[in-house]
């Protein structure tokens, strides 16, 4: 059988489209006797035809649909698998989060899974501990209230990650305006004499009856793409630049029954091994994500692989009462699953010449998920892009190429008060709780430090993705970095005493404010250009 060309699959595709206009236009004299919500309903399932065409049922996917849907957008969700997903990160929904998907109208996805109030960090620092709540947090000016005792403190939840994306498809398919399809996107459609407009994408779905697969094209003013972590499309509308930085990996164990409190709290162990979260992820199941980074010595074949890394270094470190919940995972002898901590700095949409795309979610924008910001992030983006591509703000329809990529430039500026904050903090703090050197262990201390002072609401407030001020991060990361010189001169000269020693003392003061530079600067130009 002779292969295909590009041009020939080409012309197919925008023939089938033609075929399915002008089918559409011979039925429109029955429209009339129809509402509008069955109009384009038979349009999206007969014509595959909608205003927007989303790919990826993910948690930015959904949530998009879902929003775009609530303002009369007649939408298509697409996704290769509908069955739950089976992933062990995007499993802490910071409170900025939860209020996102509230102002989505998508709050109830979180009940009827057995999700877990969040109500702050827990940070074990080999042996030491501090334990700092979410503040109050004033909606309007970002700044935390204080001496309301009587008032609810902010909530995060945590849940199972695939109960939560479950609950976020049913309320999809349960919208007039939305109609999901499962089928396996391969490729985007682009127009036959505009090559840099995309009029929708072409896939391959799967008869359930038979088993076979056959070619398919959805249509859509503008394509959403929110195919995950390991987009296929990322490089051909972001450019070869737009690629994922790994440091490491998150290896997980499910852990039954382990007690370990503060109850309710997300907890980050710090000791000889890697960083190690622990959270609850229903009523008697907790979390454990252990980091251990490419390449790590004592995680070699010769060194007994992952599990002897953890069994030698990380349960150790561990407190007991949570040692022999870990030991019991360990129990079936096979290696636990893994996910790359990945680090992809946003790019400038509006400066690409592609008409009719935007990259959104984790195909877009990634960072460390050690604070566990991902979804925060994607549910605040889906809240500001959806408002800014309103029916009020695209008076000519999502059509208008000059309007969207008005709306994508100041998408790409408007989200960073948020984003810049989270990831910049992901990636800075993984450096830090990750320390390697005399240097970062000395940022380590003064972070650890800088909570036992007190100074936690708007670290916290920043990690819970409700205060929105980069500015208030220079801040504090440097003062946790003027700290750790203050630690480390004490350490140095003997709390002073060994005045001979002022001299090394002042020489690490300028290595340690170095390094600091180093982790915080580059990250926030990726993050502010």
């Amino acid at each position: 059988m002779a292969v295909k060309t590009e041009t020939k699959i080409q012309r197919e595709i925008t023939t089938t489209w033609t075929t399915q206009k002008s089918g559409r236009q011979q039925h429109q004299s029955e429209w009339p006797t129809q509402s509008k919500a069955a109009r384009e309903a038979e349009r999206r399932q007969k014509y595959h035809e909608a205003d927007v065409v989303v790919v990826g049922a993910g948690v930015f996917g959904c949530a998009v649909a879902y929003a775009l849907a609530e303002q009369g957008r007649s939408v298509i969700l697409l996704e290769r698998w509908m069955h739950e997903p089976d992933r062990i990160v995007g499993e802490l929904l910071q409170p900025g989060g939860v209020a996102a998907l509230r102002k989505l109208g998508l709050g109830r996805c979180l009940e009827g899974i057995d999700a877990v109030p969040c109500y702050g960090y827990h940070v074990l620092f080999h042996g030491e501990q501090v334990v700092f709540p979410y503040p109050r947090v004033d909606e309007e000016t970002g700044q935390v209230r204080h001496n309301e005792d009587d008032e609810k403190r902010p909530e995060g939840r945590s849940f199972h990650h695939g109960r939560f994306v479950m609950q976020l498809r049913r309320a999809c398919g349960g919208h007039p305006n939305i109609t999901v399809f499962e089928t396996d996107v391969v490729s985007t459609v682009r127009g036959e004499h505009d090559r840099d407009l995309v009029l929708g994408v072409q896939t391959r779905t799967t008869d359930r009856a038979t088993g076979e697969k056959s070619d398919d094209c959805f249509f859509g003013q503008i394509t959403v793409i929110a195919d995950g972590y390991a987009s296929q499309f990322r490089r051909e509308y972001l450019g070869e630049k737009a690629a994922p930085v790994v440091r490491s990996k998150f290896y997980a164990l499910e852990l039954i029954d382990c007690p370990f409190p503060p109850q309710g709290y997300g907890h980050v162990v710090i000791g000889k091994a890697m960083p190690v979260l622990l959270y609850q992820i229903g009523s008697r199941e907790t979390r454990a994500l252990i980091d251990v980074p490419a390449n790590l010595p004592a995680a070699r074949p010769e060194n007994g692989g992952v599990r002897g890394y953890i069994e030698k270094c990380v349960v150790p470190a561990l407190p007991e009462g949570v040692r022999p919940s870990v030991l019991e995972a360990l129990k079936d002898g096979k290696i636990p699953r893994s996910m790359p901590n990945s680090y992809l700095a946003p790019s400038r949409q509006d400066r690409q010449s592609t008409k009719g795309v935007i990259l959104a979610g984790d195909a877009y924008n990634m960072r460390h998920p050690l604070t566990g910001g991902g979804m925060t992030v994607a549910l605040n983006d889906a809240v500001l892009l959806t408002e800014l591509l309103s029916p009020e703000r695209t008076p000519k329809g999502l059509g208008d190429a000059e309007t969207v990529r008005a709306a994508l430039k100041e998408f790409y500026w408007r989200r960073k008060a948020l984003t810049s904050i989270i990831n910049v903090l992901a990636q800075a703090l993984y450096s830090l709780f990750s320390a390697e050197d005399r240097q970062l262990r000395a940022l380590q201390a003064g972070c650890f430090r800088y909570f036992e002072m007190g100074i936690t609401d708007e670290p916290v407030g920043m990690l819970g993705g409700m205060i929105r001020r980069p500015l208030t991060l220079a801040y504090h990361f440097f003062s946790v970095a003027l700290v750790g010189v203050w630690l480390n001169a004490l350490e140095r000269t003997g709390g002073g005493k060994r005045v001979w020693m002022w001299p090394v003392a002042g020489w690490d003061a300028v290595l340690i404010l170095w390094t600091a530079c180093v982790v915080f600067l580059p990250v926030c130009w990726y993050e502010s250009t």
